[in-house]
């Protein structure tokens, strides 16, 4: 896996909807202060790793979380990584949303979701792989294959991204978990992607960053100018 970019992914800070049960969705809801802590914390662990490119969501929890893990960072906002769009869901207590019917839609065949008045599951999906896959070559071009970046977003929007790494389906993604303030590594080959790491909420980061590239020797001239093409005794001749 040398030799190609390194994507971490960042779920922003406990927020006080996720403190109170509520589904946040699109809402403008900010960090708690187990929230900034989280990102205070996280932001200690991501001091060993020289990132090339910050991205995030354009809404508020992630920025107040990058504001406060990354101080010297400038993010861009990236509108693929925006949390879904929940509709008429949004703001609303998940005890209550349990009840709906559209309920184990989402949690047993979330590729058949559609919230209403909202977005298509699949398509929040969609738009968030595109929008890392697309930024991760961008950074290889301009960085170097042995860059490490990372983007901050929301639970489901990270889980959606593994499960495409991952290659299973989208309807699989409610069995990975995505904790606040959570990294995920993955590695994107030109055959396959590689999750390097998922869920981490306490390990050393460091080992993520890929080692050097060692330069190649050119291969020195051989002391005998007649020696056959090939080299080595018995090539033909």
């Amino acid at each position: 896996m040398v030799g190609v970019a390194t994507l971490l992914l960042l779920r922003h800070g406990r927020t006080t909807a996720n403190a109170d049960g509520g589904l946040a969705g699109r809402q403008p809801v900010e960090l708690d202060d187990t929230g900034r802590a989280q990102a205070v914390a996280v932001g200690e662990r991501l001091r060993a790793v020289p990132l090339a490119a910050v991205v995030t969501s354009p809404l508020i929890r992630c920025r107040q979380t990058l504001e406060l893990a990354l101080p010297q960072a400038t993010p861009v906002i990236e509108d693929g990584l925006i949390e879904c769009d929940y509709g008429s869901w949004e703001g609303q207590p998940l005890k209550k949303l349990a009840k709906e019917p559209l309920w184990p839609v989402v949690q047993q065949r979330p590729s058949a979701a559609v919230f209403p008045d909202g977005e298509a599951m699949a398509a929040m999906s969609a738009r968030a792989v595109a929008a890392v896959r697309s930024w991760d070559a961008r950074v290889s071009a301009e960085h170097g294959p042995e860059a490490v970046w990372l983007a901050c977003s929301h639970g489901d929007v990270i889980k959606a991204i593994v499960a495409d790494a991952l290659g299973v389906h989208l309807d699989a993604f409610q069995r990975i978990v995505a904790d606040p303030a959570s990294v995920t590594a993955i590695r994107f080959t030109p055959l396959r992607p590689f999750l390097v790491r998922l869920n981490d909420t306490g390990g050393d980061l460091s080992g993520l960053v890929p080692p050097p590239r060692k330069r190649r020797r050119r291969a020195s001239r051989a002391a005998d100018s007649d020696a056959a093409v090939g080299g080595g005794a018995g090539a033909a001749s």
